[in-house]
């Protein structure tokens, strides 16, 4: 594996790639329900996670489609061939598909690496029916409520997970 620079201390960290998947409907942030969702839009976001992750000494991959099977390949490519994965970890943000798909969910189960699930809303705080996600319980742990931030925290958590 790559290894960051050093910051003068005599530990390097290790690099690590982290797959972001984004679900239906995100690639209309900014536009869609800004009042819920903010006026940020994916693209930002995802400028703003490729930055910390450089600060943090890893590198992602982030994605985006409103397919459901397109999310499942996603993750079986990502899942361990011969004991080799092709990340070290998976955040994801299903959108409406965390509430529904039992399909994801099978395929984040195939995975060997931590996961970590992201919502923009705390949907706790929202309709009944966005208070299950399938995709929690594949996950380490769930971030919700602080708008695109919470990938910033996702990836403090995902580094920590790793280099535990």
């Amino acid at each position: 594996m790559h290894t960051a620079p050093t910051d003068g201390n005599s530990l390097t960290k290790q690099q690590h790639n982290i797959l972001i998947l984004n679900g239906p409907n995100l690639n209309m942030l900014g536009v869609r329900e800004p009042d819920v969702y903010g006026f940020k839009n994916l693209s930002a976001i995802a400028l703003e996670c490729e930055e910390y992750a450089s600060e943090l000494g890893c590198t992602i991959d982030f994605r985006q489609t409103n397919i459901e099977g397109e999310l499942v390949t996603i993750i079986q490519e990502a899942a361990s061939r011969n004991g080799v994965s092709a990340c070290a970890g998976v955040i994801i943000n299903g959108g409406a598909y965390a509430h529904t798909s039992i399909a994801l969910a099978d395929a984040l189960r195939i995975l060997e690496v931590p996961i970590i699930e992201v919502h923009i809303t705390n949907t706790y705080k929202r309709e009944p029916y966005r208070h299950h996600s399938y995709i929690a319980e594949t996950a380490q742990g769930v971030i919700c409520g602080f708008g695109g931030h919470g990938y910033l925290l996702a990836l403090d958590a995902m580094r920590a997970l790793l280099e535990e």
